[in-house]
């Protein structure tokens, strides 16, 4: 398959024409209406500091549903000494940040740029990016972020600084988004830590369609916290 050209158009190609490694087009820009549209056709981009923008779709997708969501016995028990407490959207900016800067400090390379940055905050700012965070002592140890759109929310990255902080930020907003009748958490590329958590891959084409199908429903937009605020009002 060919590598596609993206122009000043906000489009992209059918994500059936990406190559066998998932990649599917490769320029554009990080614009919130471009960003909006690559993950409702189920496209996300991934790059280093040093390449252009690449857009994938890879095949197999791993997808967690949140009905089949599970918690170990070990994490039960730390979620039950209440370590942690998990907020959601108030410390987006430094989640993504930490996200990058914990896998710099790994030397493990992050596709987390200085761009990606503030596009993902402005993403963010308009509604549709949104963050858990786990603090201990006052000090944000752990979080993750994503985008959510319709019943699906797209994970993009996670953190910690104290063992199982993120664990706990994960299981607390997968019980969130459960809660809410999120069908769907896209967990992007395979890993065995999504998949000790219930996590699998499925056929693209299958994702496409559910994502479809999740995408009928209203985005639960806005800032998360307020929301949560105004429920326990």
């Amino acid at each position: 398959m060919p590598i596609f050209y993206l122009s000043e158009k906000i489009s992209f190609p059918p994500p059936r024409l990406a190559q066998s490694n998932g990649l599917l087009a490769v320029g554009g820009d990080l614009s919130v209406k471009r960003l909006l549209l690559a993950y409702r056709l189920g496209i996300f981009p991934w790059f280093s500091h040093d390449e252009p923008i690449l857009w994938w779709s890879p095949d197999p997708r791993l997808v967690l549903y949140p009905n089949e969501f599970r918690i170990s016995k070990s994490l039960k028990k730390i979620i039950r000494k209440k370590v942690f407490k998990i907020t959601l959207d108030t410390a987006f900016p430094q989640v993504i940040t930490e996200c990058a800067y914990s896998r710099r400090r790994r030397e493990e390379g992050t596709w987390i740029t200085e761009e990606m940055i503030d596009a993902y905050c402005e993403v963010h700012e308009q509604g549709y990016a949104h963050s858990a965070e786990a603090w201990c002592d006052g000090e944000l140890v752990g979080g993750l972020y994503g985008i959510s759109l319709g019943r699906c929310f797209f994970g993009e990255s996670m953190f910690t600084q104290v063992s199982n902080a993120s664990k706990v930020a994960f299981t607390a907003l997968t019980l969130f988004l459960k809660k809410r009748a999120f069908e769907i958490i896209d967990c992007q590329v395979t890993t065995d830590h999504l998949m000790r958590f219930g996590a699998r891959e499925i056929e693209r084409k299958k994702f496409l369609a559910q994502l479809k199908n999740a995408l009928d429903a209203p985005t639960l937009k806005g800032k998360w916290t307020n929301l949560v605020r105004r429920q326990r009002g």
